[in-house]
């Protein structure tokens, strides 16, 4: 493969994944990234190239991480429906029955699957806290129990960019007396020897790539126009890119934002729900369990991200226009961190899509990079691949 420190395979009838992979980084799209595609369990694509640093000392490797945003968010949500499939967890029971103090201020109905669908109305805090606060986990969940929430809840959604990871966090923790990362690991990464990390230990720091932000100008009148929603969500706490270098940020688990894998881990782990809760040769859910996922909670103009129309299942996004292609199935469930990484499960062609990257761009719900090597793996499997 004609990528810098390029490396991986397809098998065969897949090959087109390797050219549209090749093709980013000729059209001088990429710096470093990693694309992998599962189909009934099986890779089928696992490809890599590039380079995990902005100097280009660094060569991007098989076993590169990257800080994926809020791709996380699809595993701490994973997290959620494997305890509902043990029984541990009722989805639609008041929150407040696993954390008391959460009824305070009018929330006393407010359901997890609300939290995982972003219609819970507990979007930001008020007040705000700052980003360095997302350090101190018993500081940022208390002001969340505490406060009343922002809109209605389950009238409409507004993407919970930050709290979503606390919220559900702090669910897992009062059931499992575990921290949403440790119970992750324990539960999923390591039986199905998955690289993904929510908390990274110091001895893998080595492995992450370098994020190149990108630049977006100065607009103080679209600033100016944020709802008062959209300032609690967006403006009054915030993070800065650089700190997601820092020894600090990757130890810390703030599971909305600050997971590290690559695209290996993430479309293997959810061949879970794109297999009926088999993955590995493990069965760690039940068929009903996975689908669940698939059952919508709300769909409209979301509060947050510019009123944009999105379907919201539990935990994951569903066929709606704030994804610009359309699958070959239409359940799909799927999400996006910020820069650029996805991940897509078909539940019913029993795939998985991932792609992670360390050059940024301003794209809501992936970009044109993903997009290509997407479209050439749906080809491949109209194919017969």
């Amino acid at each position: 493969m004609a990528v810098a420190n390029g490396g991986g395979f397809v098998c065969e009838g897949f090959e087109g994944l390797a050219e549209a992979f090749e093709a980013n980084f000729n059209d001088g799209k990429e710096l470093g990234a990693s694309v992998c595609s599962t189909v009934d369990g099986e890779t089928v694509a696992d490809l890599w190239g590039g380079w995990a640093d902005v100097a280009q000392a660094r060569p991007w490797t098989r076993d590169t991480l990257v800080n994926v945003f809020s791709t996380t968010k699809t595993m701490v949500a994973l997290s959620a429906l494997l305890l509902a499939d043990r029984g541990e967890l009722d989805l639609h029971a008041p929150i407040a029955r696993y954390w008391p103090q959460f009824a305070a201020n009018g929330k006393d109905r407010i359901t997890t699957a609300q939290v995982m669908s972003h219609s819970s109305g507990m979007s930001g805090w008020r007040p705000p806290v700052s980003g360095e606060d997302f350090y101190d986990w018993e500081k940022v969940t208390s002001a969340l129990a505490a406060q009343a929430p922002l809109w209605p809840p389950g009238t409409a959604s507004g993407y919970h960019v930050y709290t979503y990871g606390f919220l559900i966090g702090e669910v897992v923790r009062r059931i499992t007396g575990q921290s949403l990362g440790t119970f992750f690991r324990r539960e999923i990464a390591e039986p199905l020897g998955a690289d993904f990390w929510i908390g990274l230990p110091a001895s893998e720091d080595d492995r992450v790539a370098e994020l190149v932000p990108f630049m977006m100008p100065e607009n103080p009148a679209a600033v100016a126009a944020l709802t008062d929603i959209q300032v609690a969500t967006l403006s009054d706490t915030r993070i800065e890119i650089p700190w997601t270098a820092t020894r600090a940020w990757r130890a810390a688990e703030i599971p909305a934002v600050n997971g590290q894998g690559h695209a290996r881990s993430v479309a293997e782990i959810h061949t879970v729900l794109a297999n009926g809760g088999v993955a590995k040769g493990r069965r760690l859910m039940s068929e009903a369990g996975c689908r669940k996922a698939l059952e919508e909670q709300i769909s409209g103009p979301d509060l947050i991200m510019r009123g944009l129309e999105v379907r919201f299942g539990v935990g994951f996004a569903l066929l709606s226009p704030i994804f610009p292609l359309t699958p070959p199935s239409p359940n799909t469930l799927f999400w996006s961190g910020a820069g650029g990484s996805v991940v897509l499960i078909d539940l019913d062609r029993r795939t998985t899509f991932a792609y992670v990257m360390n050059r940024m761009t301003p794209a809501i719900i992936g970009d044109g990079r993903a997009y290509r090597i997407l479209k050439a793996f749906w080809a491949a499997l109209a194919a017969g691949g």
